[in-house]
């Protein structure tokens, strides 16, 4: 019988029986997990980002970063060498965007006051629009800044920050239009401050004051109200 069988086999009557297929192991959420191929790292720090910013730096999970994402908790270690290598990687990348978009404000070609309106237009708008990166600030400050202190290149970015306010001030100083008692770090301490304070207490003061400030039409006024305290500010 064994001969006939392996005939019938060879001669293409019967089929040879065929190994099923390994599939790849799959994570609690139905995500391919080893086996699969590895998430970008541009995954991995977005769900990163938002786990650090809603849990914080001691409250956030890798396990969780990598149930959420296609990859794989050693696949993380191994790429960012821990935890507080990831979250040094988000803050790398959070900060790096924000002075992406400063680098693209063309301030040279307006007059001072138009370029320095324009930097407290920007830096109002994107704060509005990115409430984690508020979170994630806030998150670092509860840590002391120790990690971002740590990151040459966001200090550069941001040194290159200071800098172009410092051109656009001195610029309203020779005009006659700027005071000439402020520096750029004062003013962007006063920037920051107006702006941040909208998004990173929007819920705290809304319950204590009855107002939201998520309202289009009061985001609105306080966006001009802002971008006018800082130029009555600077104004000679």
């Amino acid at each position: 019988m064994l001969i006939v069988a392996r005939f019938l086999v060879l001669s293409g009557v019967i089929m040879a029986p065929v190994a099923p297929k390994k599939t790849a192991r799959k994570s609690r959420t139905g995500k391919p997990k080893a086996g699969a191929p590895e998430s970008s790292r541009d995954e991995i720090l977005k769900v990163a980002s938002e786990e650090f910013a809603e849990r914080g730096l001691s409250g956030a999970r890798v396990d969780a970063i990598a149930d959420r994402t296609r990859t794989s908790k050693r696949m993380i270690y191994y790429h960012f060498s821990g935890k507080e290598g990831l979250y040094r990687a988000v803050l790398e990348k959070v900060y790096s965007e924000i002075r992406t978009v400063e680098d693209q404000m063309d301030l040279e070609r307006l007059d001072p006051e138009a370029a320095m309106r324009r930097m407290v237009e920007l830096t109002f708008d994107y704060d509005e629009s990115h409430p984690k990166f508020i979170s994630l600030v806030n998150v670092e400050n509860v840590n002391r800044g120790r990690i971002v202190a740590k990151l040459p290149s966001v200090r550069k970015r941001y040194s290159n920050v200071i800098q172009a306010l410092k051109l656009v001030l001195d610029r309203g100083v020779g005009s006659g239009v700027f005071r000439g008692d402020v520096t750029a770090i004062d003013v962007r301490l006063v920037i920051g401050a107006l702006c941040f304070f909208r998004v990173s207490n929007r819920y705290t003061f809304g319950a204590l004051f009855d107002c939201d400030l998520a309202n289009p039409e009061l985001r609105k006024w306080h966006r001009e109200m802002i971008v006018d305290a800082v130029l009555r500010f600077l104004k000679a």
